[in-house]
């Protein structure tokens, strides 16, 4: 694995940084390779309940390295996978959930991947841009379809046509982050969210990723799935564990649960 990026997992967190501070985090080929591996093999690790993607103090990531983007421009779609869709896919596909730590500068992917993060904490120094069309390129990782559902259009196109630079304040109140974070407390903070996340049971967490991530339906269609899933979890030793919990009037442990 690239020593570009650091993995490491503790009390249930798999932390994966960019670390090439020195480029601003811009993100190369084997970037992307060594977090999609990081993601493809915390989902199969019963120790693993929780990712947490970010960079270095005061810098997310630039976006793509261009002269290494130039190098093997990425074919997404095409037979063979270039690495940033293997990454995309990976962080996209993930049945466990995604906290964002950005701090600083969060340019092109650095934005549009936390679209596909449960939830994204960002401190007073974060900066948001999407520069596709200033490139003279499209959009990318299914942001042209989930920033207008997200953001409504005109803020979509704010972003993705005019290359507007948002702040933190802005991205909360768009709704593409979860909350602003002093710069100096963020990785601290994080942690915290993630250890309480993965404290929870982890077959409950992973139900609630997939129905809020399961295709638009009626509400009716909607209440009848939730209703089938409740049914075959009121029967799981997670919620034995957690009603004894309860009547023991103590907390749920659901460490031997994968």
């Amino acid at each position: 694995m690239s020593n570009l990026v650091s993995v490491e997992t503790t009390d249930g967190v798999r932390t994966i940084r960019w670390n090439r501070p020195e480029k601003k985090n811009a993100l190369l080929r084997e970037m992307y390779d060594a977090a999609a591996e990081a993601f493809e093999t915390g989902e199969t690790d019963a120790d693993v309940r929780v990712f947490v993607l970010g960079g270095t103090p005061g810098l997310f990531t630039a976006g793509n390295d261009l002269v290494d983007f130039m190098q093997a421009p990425p074919h997404i779609g095409s037979e063979d996978m270039p690495p940033v869709e293997r990454f995309m896919r990976a962080l996209m596909t993930a049945k466990k959930p995604v906290i964002a730590e950005v701090d600083g500068l969060a340019i092109g992917i650095g934005t549009t991947l936390l679209l596909h993060c449960d939830l994204s904490y960002a401190s007073e120094n974060a900066a948001f841009k999407t520069p596709f069309v200033d490139l003279a390129l499209a959009p990318e990782f299914a942001s042209s379809l989930l920033f207008p559902t997200l953001l409504g259009r005109a803020a979509a196109s704010d972003l993705l046509m005019l290359g507007s630079v948002w702040d933190a304040k802005r991205a909360r109140e768009a709704g593409l982050i979860t909350d602003i974070v002093p710069s100096e407390k963020l990785a601290g903070f994080v942690n915290e969210r993630a250890r309480a996340l993965a404290a929870k049971s982890p077959g409950a967490v992973r139900q609630a990723k997939a129905l809020m991530m399961t295709p638009s339906e009626s509400a009716e269609d909607r209440m009848a799935r939730e209703g089938g899933i409740f049914a075959q979890m009121l029967q799981s030793p997670e919620f034995n564990e957690a009603v004894t919990a309860f009547m023991e009037r103590r907390a749920p442990d659901f460490s031997r649960f994968g």
